[in-house]
Order: C-alpha cells, then sequence, then structure tokens
C-alpha cells in the first residue's frame, strides 16, 4: 500500500465564507409562484429614508468587509445592479428571511428580523429604488407582496420534445461542497480503509449515538465498493456542471466557462472522475489509492490558477492567499 495520505481541502477562512447571498437561489421560480404574483415593486418606494440609514450603519458593521463599502461586491457578491436583481428579483420575504437566518455568514443568527428590514432598505437605496413614507414592514406577509422587479417564470420548454435547460441553483463552490469534495473524500478514504473489508459492528450504544460520516454514507445500505462507485460517477457526471452557462463564482464573478483553460480543466475532471470508477472496477484497494493522486492534482490544477492566486513581490509572507475577491479569474 502507499504511504501517502491525500486530502481534498476546500477551507476558507471565516470572512470568506460570506459569499452565498448572491446564489442562494439561482434558478427562476415557476409560474404562479410568489415572485409571478406579487402586487407591488421596489419602485413603488416601499421603504423610508431614515430606514435606509439605519440599515446603512448595520451594514457597515456587519456586511461591507466582505460585500464592500459601496455593496459593489469584494470577497462575496454585489448587493446591487443587475446580477443581484437577477437573483433576489422575487419577493423581499426572501431577502429578508436570507438576511436574519445566514448573514454574516460567518456569525449568523444574530441580526433581528427589523435590522435584516432595514438592511434590505438599504440595498434598495443603493439600487436606486425610490424612497417612500413609511419603513418597509418586517412582516412576512407583507414583504411576500413586494418584489424588488417583475415577476419571472421559468422557461418554456418549445414543442414539447426539446429538453428543458437547468439554470443554475448554487454557486460554484456550493458545487464544489456538494458535491466534488464529500464524492473526492470518499474516494481518497480508500487510501487507509479497505471498502471490501467487513464494516465493524459498534459496541453497545454506539451505534445509535454516532455522529454521521460522510465517508460512510451509505454504509448499511451499499457494499463498499459500491460506494467508491458511486463516488466515481458523481465526480465524472458533476464536472460538467462547472460549464453550467450563467453560474457565478462564490465573490459573485461570472465562472470563465468560455475559457479554454477552464474548460481543459473540466475535461480532465470528467475524464479523472471515469478513470476513477474503472479504478474502483478492480475492487483493488492499492489501485484505487493510486488513483487519488490523480484526483488530487486535477483539482489542484484547476485551484492553482483560479482559486489558489498567489501574491508577489517581496511581503512577508509571499505565498500568503490573496482573498476571494480575485477567485474565478486569472
Amino acid at each position: 500500500m502507499p504511504s501517502r495520505l491525500i486530502r481534498f481541502s476546500l477551507s476558507l477562512p471565516a470572512c470568506a465564507l460570506a459569499g452565498s447571498l448572491l446564489v442562494a437561489a439561482q434558478t427562476p421560480p415557476p409560474a404562479g409562484s410568489a415572485q409571478s404574483t406579487a402586487s407591488r415593486t421596489a419602485k413603488d418606494g416601499v421603504y423610508s429614508d431614515a430606514q435606509a440609514l439605519r440599515g446603512q450603519a448595520a451594514y457597515k458593521n456587519k456586511c461591507a468587509s466582505c460585500h464592500g463599502a459601496t455593496l459593489g461586491g469584494a470577497n462575496a457578491p454585489p448587493l446591487a445592479g443587475d446580477a443581484f436583481i437577477a437573483v433576489w428579483g422575487g419577493p423581499l420575504s426572501e431577502l429578508v428571511d436570507k438576511i436574519q437566518n445566514t448573514m454574516p455568514l460567518d456569525d449568523p443568527g444574530k441580526l433581528t428580523r427589523q435590522q435584516s428590514a432595514e438592511l434590505v432598505a438599504y440595498m434598495l437605496q443603493a439600487g436606486k429604488f425610490p424612497a417612500g413614507r413609511a419603513d418597509l414592514s418586517a412582516d412576512a406577509a407583507v414583504l411576500k407582496q413586494i418584489a424588488i422587479a417583475p415577476g419571472q417564470t421559468a422557461p418554456a420548454v418549445a414543442g414539447g420534445s426539446q429538453a428543458p435547460s437547468f439554470p443554475p441553483a448554487g454557486n460554484l463552490n456550493q458545487v464544489m461542497r456538494g458535491i466534488l469534495f464529500p464524492s473526492s473524500n470518499i474516494i481518497f478514504n480508500v487510501q487507509t480503509n479497505d471498502p471490501g473489508a467487513p464494516a465493524p459492528k459498534p459496541a453497545g450504544n454506539q451505534a445509535k449515538d454516532a455522529s454521521f460520516s460522510m465517508t460512510a454514507w451509505g454504509a448499511g445500505i451499499y457494499k463498499g465498493w459500491e460506494i467508491i462507485d458511486y463516488a466515481a460517477i458523481a465526480l465524472a457526471e458533476s464536472a460538467p456542471l462547472m460549464l453550467t452557462p450563467g453560474r457565478r463564482c462564490e465573490n459573485g464573478r461570472p465562472v470563465p466557462v468560455q475559457d479554454p483553460e477552464w474548460i481543459k480543466y473540466t475535461l480532465e475532471l470528467a475524464e479523472t472522475g471515469r478513470a476513477a470508477y474503472k479504478a474502483s472496477q478492480t475492487r483493488n484497494q492499492e489501485v484505487v489509492s493510486d488513483i487519488t493522486e490523480r484526483i488530487a492534482n486535477s483539482c489542484l490544477n484547476c485551484h492553482r490558477v483560479y482559486r489558489d492566486n498567489r501574491r508577489g513581490g517581496g511581503g512577508a509572507n509571499p505565498l500568503e492567499l490573496t482573498n476571494q475577491s480575485a477567485r474565478c479569474s486569472k
């Protein structure tokens, strides 16, 4: 058995995690959704200047370090402009809920409902929507009736036989962490655990109290080698999601789906997934352990160009990572 141990890491500093606000709902809602039935829009003057001023103070304290001083985006996506409206053009209830429940991402759940509504008021002001006389309500039922932009509907399928298109539902970081990261680590786990070996039986109440393990998610349902098969297929089949038009990086930048080098790395990952599946068919722990190095290199080749941009020059630490405002760009 090889002695090396490879682990694929996507860990980031706390502030760098704040890049999800733009991408929680990239798929346009279907016809008849709350977005398409809202009776008012942000153009109707749904907040007050005084409320926006309170929201501005909260923004400077809680949001500006990641979303930028002028809401134009930095480590996290912009909170104004066409790209923002394309995602959050629906009911304001969704935006207020998102802020209250998940922001800031490194310390969520601390904002009150009223503070979240004030932040939205400031975002509307920054987006050049007119102010009115009354504050924006924090009540969910009221907010559901106010959309930032006119209602949108899902694209229709022409002729009834054409395959539908699927807009991105998440940003690139979410796809990586939701599919590619756990699938890769399931395969990396073969380096130290033989999928063909009998699973140890937990003693006493250990089975009841054991925490969930991503690398053993199918244990007891699928055989060990089957889990490796499925993880390899997940890599091969999900790699093309990196080329989905309209997908954005966690900082709001468009994923460079037309860049020849990006396409090359995507094809490399898909081919590596197929190679991992082929290796898994040998049911040989050492063969699959060998393929993990290829998986790691396939990921790192892309990361070095598009994720782990390095600072040059004679600084104290020339290998320090830049913040993620530069990600998805060379």
